[in-house]
């Protein structure tokens, strides 16, 4: 699906489950990976992630359209348009919008396998587990205050 069939799509469910039409643009923006998709408030443009609807399909996807466009219409109307307002949130129940979207699969593949690093104190033998890649240099051992050293972590190794 293009960004061209994607506007007529999110016309179409604009005005068929809000009665109002959509006047902006919608484009697929493949950065989105976090979240579903974003409004605008400025440019009252709507952002879908591509990968969405490619690992969940065309209903969930108007799911997210639908959440969008409830942020559209309500900022546009001035009322309370986001997440935490009332109007938002029986206008999304009403027409059957998400709440949220789900997470994508490689996304939740990463989170299988949190700790990558292993900081060991030399003198004591403390370990630390990490994420992230740190210089063991700036840092000393909480327990002795002792020299650290830095290992990467197997995919068998594991915490």
């Amino acid at each position: 699906m293009d960004n061209q069939a994607l506007q007529q799509w999110v016309e179409r469910v604009s005005l068929e489950s809000f009665g109002r039409p959509f006047l902006h643009q919608a484009t697929f923006n493949g950065r989105l990976k976090a979240t579903g998709g974003r409004y605008f408030t400025r440019s009252h443009h709507i952002e879908i992630s591509p990968h969405q609807l490619a690992a969940f399909g065309m209903e969930e996807t108007e799911k997210i359209i639908k959440h969008e466009l409830c942020h559209y219409h309500l900022h546009l109307m001035k009322r309370g348009y986001r997440h935490r307002d009332a109007d938002f949130k029986t206008l999304l129940a009403h027409v059957g919008g998400s709440r949220y979207c789900n997470s994508l699969p490689e996304r939740s593949a990463r989170k299988a396998m949190p700790f990558k690093y292993r900081l060991t104190c030399v003198r004591c033998g403390m370990e630390y587990l990490r994420k992230r890649k740190v210089d063991p240099a700036r840092y000393a051992c909480g327990k002795c205050r002792g020299k650290l050293k830095l290992f990467l972590l197997d995919k068998e190794d594991g915490p």
